[in-house]
């Protein structure tokens, strides 16, 4: 199973600067007063040569954040019980907000799927040797713990499968989905390390499934898996949303797609971006991993020594923001890259 949390091998412990800047930004959400902004830049700002910045391995993505200056100074105090926390600059007790949905809490579901994304990414790169499946109930499902239960199960007459068939053990990455009706489905990728990924009869995989619709795929055409198919999570098509969200959506992040039915013929469909997003529950662990998934590497470093690994990568993303914490007179600048080592630089 994997966590939010990244291994110990090679990579960094969260520091204490980037839970005070979670917290500080929770509390704001909550409307206790404006102690830190985000304000995002329209420029580019030059770098300080001499500030190190962090970079994030991840297979054929490569991620840089660069950091203008640190704040080191302890903001809040977590107090005895976890429920409640002290403003190290007011001394003002605040409560911890539980929230019953992710539509409450949208920064720690964006996190979840930034998660999912470095994971993914970590762990494909070559799309020969992976297959990404849908398992789907016949009938509406709602029960979570009978989704994860069904999928082990399941899992074990493929891995047994498999081994008849004799293919190599894949791994695999299993996330959870909500429908609008209220129903569970499953997307997962398997993963061979060693081998191109073996050709799998959907009739196979279906009997194997025994739930209801399946669907087992290649991925063409893609050179960032992990942001393709975060993306794929958190949209909706417009004929499962309820008539009155459906007529809310016309107009608003809408776009056609062509996608496979069951038949596994395409056809075009309407969906709305991120419309998924609000459904999913709060406090739901929504991807589960084999053992042998690898997690991102991240590391500080010098920004030559980080040059030198983007040097032949492709930039495919830039962002930089001013963060503006008010309550301890600090300023920062915070520059965000990502690169990607396979993609053509003409494109």
């Amino acid at each position: 199973m994997c966590g939010e949390q990244r291994g110990t091998n090679g990579t960094e412990h969260t520091p204490i600067f980037v839970f005070n800047l979670i917290m500080s930004s929770y509390y704001h959400v909550l409307g206790e007063g404006e102690t830190m902004k985000f304000q995002k830049l329209e420029q580019i700002p030059r770098k300080n040569p001499n500030v190190s910045v962090k970079v994030v391995e991840m297979g054929n993505i490569i991620e840089t954040q660069y950091m203008s200056h640190k704040n080191c100074k302890q903001t809040i105090q977590m107090l005895k019980g976890g429920e409640q926390f002290v403003v190290c600059s007011t001394g003002e007790i605040k409560d911890i907000e539980h929230h019953e949905t992710r539509k409450d809490n949208r920064k720690g579901l964006y996190k979840t799927f930034a998660n999912i994304r470095s994971i993914v990414n970590t762990n494909v790169v070559d799309i020969n040797k992976v297959r990404w499946c849908t398992l789907t109930y016949a009938d509406k499902m709602t029960n979570s713990e009978r989704l994860y239960n069904d999928f082990r199960k399941f899992n074990m007459r493929f891995q047994r499968y498999c081994k008849q068939k004799g293919y190599d053990k894949p791994e695999y990455i299993v996330i959870m989905e909500p429908q609008e009706r209220g129903a569970w489905h499953a997307h997962l990728l398997y993963i061979w390390q060693d081998m191109k990924a073996p050709y799998i009869p959907n009739n196979d995989f279906r009997s194997l499934w025994g739930h209801g619709f399946v669907r087992i795929a290649k991925l063409d055409n893609v050179d960032n898996v992990g942001a393709y198919l975060t993306a794929y999570l958190g949209d909706m098509e417009i004929d499962e949303m309820n008539e009155i969200d459906a007529l809310k959506a016309v107009g608003k992040q809408c776009k056609v797609v062509e996608v496979e039915n069951e038949d596994n013929k395409k056809i075009k469909k309407a969906i709305v971006k991120g419309a998924r997003l609000d459904l999913y529950p709060a406090n739901f662990n929504m991807i589960r991993c084999s053992r042998g998934i690898k997690r991102p590497v991240a590391k500080m470093m010098s920004q030559t020594e980080a040059n030198k690994k983007i040097s032949d990568a492709t930039k495919t993303f830039e962002r930089a923001i001013k963060l503006i914490d008010v309550d301890n007179n600090f300023e920062a600048v915070i520059i965000k890259e990502q690169y990607n080592k396979i993609r053509n630089k003409n494109q």
